[in-house]
């Protein structure tokens, strides 16, 4: 009769997931057929890792607290039916064969370094963030998803000035080590436009509405940068698509900072007064500019 597989890992029917995957790095590491070589290491290596692979899950964990070791029959109907891949991930998936092949999470075990026992995997996520968190930094939480089950909460620095892109590095929050040094979480930051402002490498760009006679005659008007208000001149005869250039009003760069871009819109009423209206048509009738000439 095989053994149990919380007996071959050493812990208790209660164990949580921490205990069960340090019992496994210790049991790895000491069973290993690189490292282990008298007989039985290498189906002792074998068992552990299909303990650590079944109790790692909480699904199959479950299927196994309730059918024993023939869990895999009971399971296998609804297995069939069911379209969903396996929950479990946390690295390359690698097959060793000794005499029957056993699959091992490599990475997991050994931190990416096939046969190695160095530090833990690095392990990769990516954050969302607005261009106004771009340009002031800040920090975020965040909920990383584990292998393991269950989620690992984190706080991120966002710096000021970040780019889309970027990279940035939480010591110890990837995965576990073999030596005890774990590796680390790289989240990428994606900044993503908003309605106000859209980034161009260091530059900002955003809409700067203006009425008819400011855009035909210029006006000093207020431009909303992420750093706070700025007052700009739109020259007389301006038109819808001109840029506006705000030097030094762009992401925050050392050294060299980037500009920010206000693009002229003009924008008429919708609905007019009287007074307006009449205005309106006697402009109308006066000038002699065509919009569509030359178009």
């Amino acid at each position: 009769m095989a053994e149990d597989l919380y007996s071959a890992l050493g812990v208790s029917r209660s164990a949580d997931q921490k205990e069960i995957r340090r019992a496994y790095r210790e049991k790895a590491r000491k069973f290993h057929p690189d490292v282990n070589k008298t007989p039985g290491a290498e189906e002792t290596f074998k068992r552990i890792s299909e303990a650590h692979d079944v109790l790692s899950d909480p699904e199959t964990r479950s299927q196994y607290d309730r059918f024993g070791e023939n869990f895999r029959q009971y399971a296998a109907a609804d297995a069939a039916r069911s379209s969903e891949q396996p929950r479990r991930s946390g690295g390359t998936r690698y097959t060793w064969s000794g005499g029957g092949a056993q699959s091992v999470n490599w990475e997991d075990l050994f931190g990416g370094g096939f046969g190695g026992f160095g530090r833990g995997a690095d392990h990769t996520a990516e954050l969302e963030i607005t261009v106004e968190e771009a340009y002031r930094g800040g920090r975020r939480t965040v909920q990383v998803a584990s292998p393991y089950g269950g989620a690992q909460e984190y706080t991120i620095d966002i710096p000021a000035g970040a780019v889309d892109g970027q990279r940035l590095r939480i010591a110890g929050a990837g995965g576990a080590g073999a030596d005890g040094q774990d590796g680390d979480l790289l989240v990428t930051l994606r900044v993503k436009d908003s309605k106000r402002y859209r980034l161009s490498g260091a530059d900002i760009e955003t809409d700067l509405p203006i009425s008819p006679w400011e855009a035909a005659l210029g006006a000093d008007v207020s431009v909303p940068t992420p750093g706070g208000p700025v007052t700009v001149h739109v020259p007389p005869g301006s038109s819808t698509g001109r840029r506006l250039r705000l030097r030094g009003q762009g992401m925050p760069r050392p050294g060299q900072p980037g500009d920010l871009y206000a693009r002229v819109k003009v924008v008429v009423p919708r609905t007019l007064s009287k007074k307006e209206k009449e205005l309106f048509e006697q402009l109308r009738d006066e000038s002699s500019f065509d919009a569509r000439r030359g178009s």
